[in-house]
């Protein structure tokens, strides 16, 4: 009898698939309570190492052109829909879900990331602006990438909360630290390995799974952390975030629509150019 080969679920961080830094793991289970895996269980020092490998990334990242960030997510979804069996794997044995509702979670997902690959060339148009200004001199404002992001994404359905939280982050030359799922991490990894082959530079995204109550309290404290998608917490968990990052004035948002170009621009900071006439 062949014994099957069992896959390890790693974190992500700077491009790399490492274990924590605990050396710690814990348990999950299919929805009939069998047991399905042993991912990682993150550390604060993991969550230090993205968030050094994100910011390390972010300059070059905003400044690639917006036509390439559009090309680099449209080529996510390329990858993913060449995984998309192993999505759907995952999802009916995390979630419980049939096999018509995976596959549309899936689908949808991908779809999700080819829509804000079609914004990262567009967002400046719709959210800048020419001011009119009294004088001999105009007055432009401009979006630029708010920074480093961390995302705590709705756990079910995982893989398209996922997309849904992270492409538009991305999308506008912010860099990323996803906090996986604490009970359905494996769509996220296995996006990790999406990403990791699919033109995203080293450090732009991270993935990092383990207990979400911990994350709360180290994303909150962190002050090298510009925002957080909290739309994943709950009620008790999102308060004690917006009381930890009112020290460093984190921006704090949680969504409720997957499409919506809120979801950029809430991420995105303006900058005020004044320009003289005649000269």
């Amino acid at each position: 009898m062949r014994i099957d080969v069992m896959k390890t679920y790693k974190l992500f961080i700077n491009g790399n698939f490492p274990r924590s830094e605990s050396g710690r793991v814990y348990e999950i289970t299919d929805a009939k309570g069998k047991f399905l895996a042993n991912p990682c269980s993150g550390s604060r020092k993991d969550l230090r190492e993205s968030v050094i490998a994100a910011r390390a990334a972010q300059q070059g990242w905003s400044n690639a052109t917006a036509y390439n960030r559009g090309q680099i997510l449209y080529r996510v979804a390329e990858i993913m829909q060449g995984r998309r069996e192993q999505f759907i794997a995952e999802i009916m044995a995390q979630e419980g879900a049939t096999l018509a509702a995976a596959r549309a979670q899936v689908d949808s997902a991908i779809d999700t990331w080819v829509w804000y690959a079609g914004w990262t060339d567009k967002i400046d148009s719709i959210s800048g602006s020419t001011n009119p200004v009294s004088g001999s001199f105009y007055n432009f404002t401009i979006p630029e990438s708010l920074g480093v992001v961390v995302i705590f994404a709705d756990s079910k359905p995982s893989l398209l909360n996922l997309a849904a939280a992270l492409a538009p982050v991305i999308a506008s030359g912010n860099t990323a630290i996803v906090i996986a799922s604490q009970k359905y991490p494996l769509t996220a990894i296995t996006l990790a390995e999406c990403l990791a082959t699919s033109d995203v530079p080293a450090g732009v995204v991270n993935i990092l799974t383990g207990k979400l109550d911990q994350f709360v309290t180290w994303v909150g404290s962190h002050m090298d952390i510009d925002g957080v998608d909290a739309t994943g917490l709950a009620t008790r968990d999102l308060a004690e975030l917006k009381e930890l990052g009112s020290e460093n004035l984190k921006r704090i948002y949680a969504f409720n629509e997957a499409h919506s170009t809120k979801r950029i621009t809430n991420f995105m900071e303006a900058k005020t150019v004044w320009h003289p006439i005649g000269i």
